[in-house]
């Protein structure tokens, strides 16, 4: 059956390329194609897609935009693979393009209003008295901006293959900061969201940011932050000539005017191949005319991030400007070509973003991995080969739960979602799932045995102690031994010296003499000396054996059943046990099934840290998380027992509303699990511990 379906799939995948080669094949000469790029700051997006709706005016298919970093696209720009972008940032941007005959920079998109620099909170200039980024060297002082830890205050700084990145690093060596100041680097987005939140928090934040970006509308200069200026003017050679407008007049939130921010302001303009504007002059004259205000760009960012960022909404306040803006707009495309589509007719509502596959990623190692701000893991790559089978650059963003993941795929924030997802009734019944990407089961995590210390070992056995039969039988045996003592006293208090009268006293001679007895030590230094007291003592004595025994008996056992508690080897184990699961997981559902009452967890982090401190005797869950775990962070400490049980399906979730998508993701899987490519990353994950 599978074979089958294979078949069907293939069959079906080879119809829709050739429907897709002759559709593109019958409009390339009637259409011609901008292939467009675009930054990795998704501050710059805006202005791509308003640039993109002109092209298609002008009566051409816009190829993307696809994403690229700064050394990607004018490498790409130059080699004549991609056409151009509307992100190019000059000065700054000056080294890419040195020497390059066949790329051109276009137009004026922003002009002289693009302003970057460092910044640090109001409340902690004001309290320490800093203005300038040389204030730093001070260990002190740096240490207010430190928090990992290590000594250096910690500057979150520019994502790597951006042009600022180089240059921050020039600006700590040149003022001689390298040991007290380090860049943070990594996604800026993420980065810049905990800096604000720390802020927020009432703690220092030290950062770069640039105008336009919608930081400046959260922590507004002035108000919220201010401006470090630099010591010197200092740039790295290839924006040199740049040195002399590193001093900005009328900034707000700085400390003097002009202020020295050791950035100079930058144009943002048009960067295009040379032999495409060459071959169509209206793209040409449309980059030379257009020009977006800076406010304009500001503003957008802001609501882009207040309101979310979904790639329809960009558009959609893309075609809003356009028709805010329309007069103006219709110039320009009738300058460049007085033959184009009219904009009064102009809509987004139907557009659709191609190219990207969007992916909301709940970190559950070995599935989804964040380290190092950078995200890995056995369904991380296996959703970058998908995506590359597709055709589709993939971008991941991280939530928290499974119930997040659901609300932006069901808003359309996001195409997919994944995490170790297993396959369920409940979550059918809202997301679809592609074909299962790993089948597993549960399997039980305990501590190892070298980990237990005597402080574990007292508390199994005093649990041993009290769920066995000893503790009726301490209670029986405090019984017998005080009416044992009454009756002696009783019996010889008024002829025996050695039970003495009054009661007070001589009850507790009395109690010495029923437990010395009753152990058959009897120390012979009270003795009953009448007849009935006698032979009463010769009961108790009799008696006290067999108590002895029975209590000898039940010490013996609890200790058996102590050692026995402190080994599971299997879900049989389990009843009568203090078991952690996971929240609305397998484990979860499994575990009553076999009478066991689990602690309930929202996090299996949480469910490590009660079986490290004793809390729980076991965890039950999804086995290659807890593998994982066994393997890596917990070797030595914890390990997993027995054969995996009760099957799990794991699954990439797809919108309901997305059936294309969900069967092309389908016949991607397949195609890779056909070519054998799956199986090779499945053993790289799975294969020292599966």
């Amino acid at each position: 059956m599978r074979r089958v379906l294979i078949a069907v799939l293939v069959a079906v995948t080879a119809v829709l390329a050739l429907s897709v080669t002759a559709a593109t094949a019958s409009g390339a000469d009637d259409e011609p194609v901008v292939r467009m790029a675009r930054p990795t700051w998704d501050t710059g997006w805006f202005q791509a897609e308003v640039y993109g709706l002109l092209l298609e005016r002008l009566g051409y298919r816009v190829d993307g935009p696809v994403t690229m970093s700064n050394p990607e696209f004018y490498a790409a720009v130059a080699a004549g693979e991609v056409d151009l972008w509307v992100s190019g940032w000059f000065p700054l941007h000056d080294s890419h393009i040195e020497g390059v005959d066949s790329v051109e920079v276009v137009g004026t998109q922003v002009d002289d209003g693009a302003l970057q620099g460092y910044f640090i909170d109001a409340a902690t200039a004001g309290a320490h008295g800093i203005t300038n980024l040389g204030d730093l060297a001070d260990p002190a002082v740096a240490g207010l901006f430190d928090h990992d830890g290590d000594g250096l205050a910690d500057l979150v700084g520019c994502e790597v293959g951006w042009s600022c990145a180089a240059t921050i690093d020039h600006h700590l060596s040149a003022y001689g900061l390298t040991g007290t100041v380090q860049q943070v680097q990594g996604d800026y987005s993420p980065l810049i969201s905990e800096t604000i939140a720390r802020y927020r928090d009432g703690r220092p934040v030290l950062y770069y940011t640039w105008t336009p970006n919608w930081t400046i509308g959260e922590m507004v200069p002035g108000r919220d932050a201010v401006w470090l200026e630099v010591p010197f003017p200092s740039l790295p050679p290839g924006q040199a000539s740049a040195l002399d407008r590193t001093a900005i007049a009328g900034i707000a939130g700085c400390a003097h005017d002009p202020c020295q921010t050791g950035w100079p302001p930058n144009d943002i303009r048009a960067v295009a191949n040379s032999a495409f504007l060459d071959a169509n002059p209206a793209v040409r004259t449309l980059l030379e005319q257009a020009a977006i205000p800076l406010a304009d760009i500001s503003a957008q960012n802001i609501r882009m991030v207040q309101h979310g960022g979904d790639p329809l909404d960009i558009r959609h306040h893309a075609a809003e400007w356009i028709q805010a803006n329309l007069a103006v707009v219709t110039r320009w495309i009738e300058t460049a070509d007085p033959d184009a589509v009219a904009l009064e007719g102009s809509t987004t509502d139907d557009a659709e973003v191609t190219g990207t596959l969007t992916v909301a990623a709940r970190t559950l190692p070995p599935f989804v991995i964040y380290q190092n701000r950078a995200y890995s893991g056995f369904e991380v790559e296996l959703v970058r080969l998908l995506g590359a089978s597709l055709g589709m650059d993939v971008e991941i963003h991280a939530v928290d739960t499974v119930a997040k993941q659901i609300d932006d795929i069901t808003r359309g924030v996001a195409q997919v979602g994944l995490g170790g997802v297993a396959i369920t009734e409940s979550r059918e019944d809202v997301v679809d799932f592609s074909l299962p990407v790993l089948d597993s089961g549960l399997t039980i995590l305990t501590n190892t045995e070298e980990s237990r210390g005597i402080g574990d070992r007292i508390v199994s056995f005093l649990d041993a102690v009290a769920s066995s039969d000893l503790p009726w039988l301490l209670a029986v045996f405090g019984v017998a031994v005080l009416i044992a003592a009454h009756m002696i006293w009783w019996l010889e208090r008024r002829h025996n010296p050695d039970f003495a009268v009054p009661y007070r006293k001589g009850i507790w001679d009395s109690f010495y003499w029923s437990v010395v007895t009753m152990s058959t030590v009897g120390y012979g230094d009270k003795v009953a000396r009448g007849t009935r007291g006698r032979a009463l003592a010769l009961i108790w004595i009799a008696l006290g054996t067999l108590v002895f025994a029975s209590f000898t008996a039940a010490i013996a056992s609890s200790l058996a059943v102590s050692e026995l508690r402190s080994e599971i080897s299997g879900p049989a184990d389990l009843p009568g046990r203090r078991v952690a699961t996971v929240s609305h997981s397998a484990g979860e559902a499994y575990l009553p099934s076999v009478g066991v009452g689990p602690v309930i967890v929202e996090r299996v982090d949480d469910a490590y840290g009660l079986l490290a401190e004793g809390k729980v005797e076991a965890i039950v869950y999804d086995a290659p998380v807890l593998q994982f775990h066994a393997a890596r962070e917990g070797a030595g400490e914890v390990a997993t027992i027995g054969a995996d049980f009760q099957r799990v399906q794991y699954g990439l979730m797809i919108s309901e509303d997305d059936p294309e998508l969900r069967e092309r993701v389908d016949i991607a899987l397949l195609d890779l699990m056909e070519s054998g490519v799956y199986g090779r990353l499945h053993d790289a994950w799975f294969g020292a511990y599966g």
